[in-house]
């Protein structure tokens, strides 16, 4: 995740949504008061060899430490901190609330049939299970529905969702508002795009996956008109 105080926006990272990569581009525009998250060490790596910013200022000041917070720090010494994939009902607590009100919020959303095989294959469940079916069936899918991160008490708390079929439009739309002098660009290189090795998903989804990928994503399709 990304807050930018340089130009006013909130970046709120989905799974599965090249969010890696969106971070990386985003980072190029952000100044040293920013907070950019980590990222794994591969991807901060490529960050710093584009010479773009690298994870900073993402530890929370002791000041808005919640009861929590305060009791893992004296327990343990366990510093909280903004973190990678962190959902609004949490980043709240520690946003002014003039911040949070004013910047332009937004994430990037994706077909969660397609979102589903992409994950399958990137977490090598394939090699784990012998189906989909079976990997959903045992609760595969907890990490990557989306809807609860960029909503708080089940209403959208962002501006804007993009989606990852219109990358185009979400960089140049993106670009626009931030009024930045050149449309922002994603990296050549591609965040773990190498573990996929069925491109349609409409090849290895079948009756039973589909309609427990309904159900769990329910919301998501309801709310961008997802269609299988």
């Amino acid at each position: 995740m990304i807050i930018s105080h340089k130009y006013q926006f909130i970046y709120i990272k989905a799974r599965k949504t090249a969010g890696t990569s969106i971070e990386i581009a985003l980072s190029s525009i952000c100044g040293e008061n920013d907070i950019l998250t980590p990222i794994s060490k591969k991807d901060e790596k490529v960050r710093k060899e584009l010479g773009f910013r690298t994870a900073q200022n993402y530890f929370i000041p002791r000041k808005k430490y919640t009861k929590h917070d305060k009791f893992n720090f004296f327990t343990e010494f366990k510093k909280a901190r903004f973190y990678n994939h962190m959902p609004c009902r949490e980043m709240i607590n520690y946003i002014d609330k003039k911040i949070w009100n004013s910047y332009f919020k937004f994430t990037v959303e994706r077909n969660p049939f397609d979102k589903v095989v992409s994950f399958y294959y990137w977490s090598g469940s394939d090699q784990k299970y012998n189906s989909i079916s079976e990997f959903i069936a045992d609760g595969g899918l907890k990490k990557i529905a989306a809807y609860d991160m960029y909503s708080i008490n089940n209403v959208v708390a962002v501006d804007k969702i993009y989606t990852f079929e219109n990358l185009d439009y979400f960089l140049t739309d993106l670009s626009e508002r931030l009024n930045l002098e050149n449309v922002l660009s994603l990296p050549v290189f591609k965040a773990k795009s190498h573990t996929r090795k069925v491109k349609k998903y409409q090849d290895i989804l079948d009756k039973k996956a589909i309609e427990m990928i309904e159900v769990i994503f329910a919301r998501e399709i309801k709310l961008l008109n997802y269609q299988y």
